[in-house]
C-alpha cells in the first residue's frame, strides 16, 4: 500500500464531527472507573485513584522518537513514543518498573499532550504510539482534536499490556490506526501470580478480536512502514509460563494466519522478581527457537525479523 494512498482514520471520525460524543461516553467510564477491565470504581472525575494510580488528568514520563519498536513502527525516523504513567497490570518482571510501578512522570494537560503529538510529527515520527494507554483512553481523545486542528496526521499506535475492555476499545473505532497489544499469557494462575490480574487471557482474547476487527491484518507500505492493523507482541517467559503454544494457536484459529506477530526474546529478571522464582533467569536459544517454532506450526508465519542482539542465558 502506498502512503499516499492512506488517511489516518481519526481525520475522518473528526470531519464527521464523533469526537464530542466519544469523548463523553469516555469520561462518564471515569465517574465511576470502568476503564480498564478491572473496574475499580473509583470517582477519577474527583481525582481518586484505583488500582493503576491513576488520576483524572494523564501523566507522562517522556515523548521522544524510539527506534527500539518493530521495523515497521521505526521506519527511518522511529516511533514516536509518549510513555504514560502507571499501568492497569503489575508485573512483576515490569521492565519499565520505575514508571509502571513507581509513578515515574508529571502530570500534564489536554492541550500539553496534543501538543507533544504533533511536535513528535514535526519531528520526522512515523505514527504516535502511546505506551500503557489503558487507563488514560478518556484523556486521549480529549487530546486528540488539539493535535488534529494543529495538523497531526500520522498513524495513531495503541501499544498495551493487553488488558484492555471491549466497552473502552470500542470508542477508540475510527481512532487508532495499528493496535499493538501484549498477549502475555494463556493460563490465569500464571498471570495472577506475576501480574496481579485473574482473567487476563480470557479478557485479552477479547480484546484481540475486537482490534482486528477494527483494523484487520496489518499493512505496510513498499518502503516497510505500518500504516494500521494488528501486530501482537508475545513475550518469551522461561519455563515456557508464556503458554506459547496456547497463544500462537489462538492468533491462527481466532484471528488471523496473518497476523504480524513479535515473538520477543529480551526477557531477563528485573522489577521485583525473587531469587527462587522460575523467571529468576533469561531465557535460553532453545527457549526462544522453540518458540518460535511453535508460531510456524500453528501457521504463524508472519513474524518480526529484527536482528536480534541479547545474551543467551545458560541453562
Amino acid at each position: 500500500m502506498k502512503t499516499k494512498n492512506f488517511e489516518a482514520a481519526y481525520l475522518k471520525t473528526y470531519r464527521d464531527g464523533l469526537f464530542p460524543e466519544k469523548i463523553e461516553s469516555a469520561f462518564r467510564l471515569l465517574e465511576d472507573c470502568r476503564v480498564c477491565p478491572r473496574h475499580c470504581g473509583v470517582n477519577r472525575l474527583q481525582d481518586e485513584k484505583g488500582f493503576c494510580s491513576a488520576g483524572l488528568l494523564p501523566e507522562i514520563s517522556s515523548a521522544a522518537p524510539h527506534f527500539g519498536e518493530e521495523n515497521p513502527l521505526v521506519g527511518f525516523h522511529g516511533s514516536g513514543t509518549i510513555f504514560l504513567t502507571h499501568c492497569n497490570l503489575k508485573c512483576a518482571f515490569c521492565q519499565n518498573f520505575s514508571i509502571s510501578h513507581l509513578g515515574e512522570g508529571k502530570e500534564i494537560s489536554y492541550e500539553q499532550l496534543g501538543s507533544a503529538m504533533v511536535q513528535l510529527q514535526k519531528l520526522g515520527c512515523h505514527n504516535i504510539n502511546f505506551v500503557t494507554p489503558t487507563h488514560y483512553v478518556p484523556q486521549i481523545l480529549k487530546a486528540l482534536p488539539t493535535a488534529i486542528e494543529k495538523g497531526l496526521s500520522v498513524p495513531l499506535v495503541y501499544n498495551t499490556g493487553g488488558y484492555d475492555a471491549v466497552e473502552t476499545l470500542k470508542l477508540l473505532d475510527r481512532v487508532f490506526d495499528i493496535y499493538m497489544p501484549d498477549f502475555k499469557y494463556t493460563e490465569e494462575t500464571v498471570a495472577q501470580e506475576y501480574s496481579e490480574v485473574p482473567d487476563y487471557s480470557s479478557v485479552a482474547k477479547l480484546a484481540l478480536k475486537e482490534m482486528h476487527r477494527q483494523v484487520g491484518d496489518l499493512v505496510i507500505t513498499d518502503k516497510g512502514i505500518a500504516l494500521k492493523g494488528l501486530l501482537v507482541r508475545h513475550l518469551v517467559l522461561p519455563e515456557g509460563l508464556a503458554g506459547t503454544q496456547e497463544a500462537m494457536r489462538f492468533l491462527a484459529a481466532e484471528i488471523s494466519k496473518n497476523t504480524y506477530v513479535n515473538i520477543m526474546d529480551q526477557y531477563r529478571p528485573c522489577g521485583r522478581i525473587s531469587p527462587d522464582s522460575p523467571l529468576n533467569r533469561g531465557i535460553t536459544q532453545e527457549e526462544y527457537d522453540e518458540a518460535v517454532e511453535m508460531a510456524k506450526k500453528e501457521g504463524i508465519i508472519r513474524l518480526d525479523k529484527r536482528v536480534k542482539f541479547r545474551l543467551i542465558w545458560p541453562l
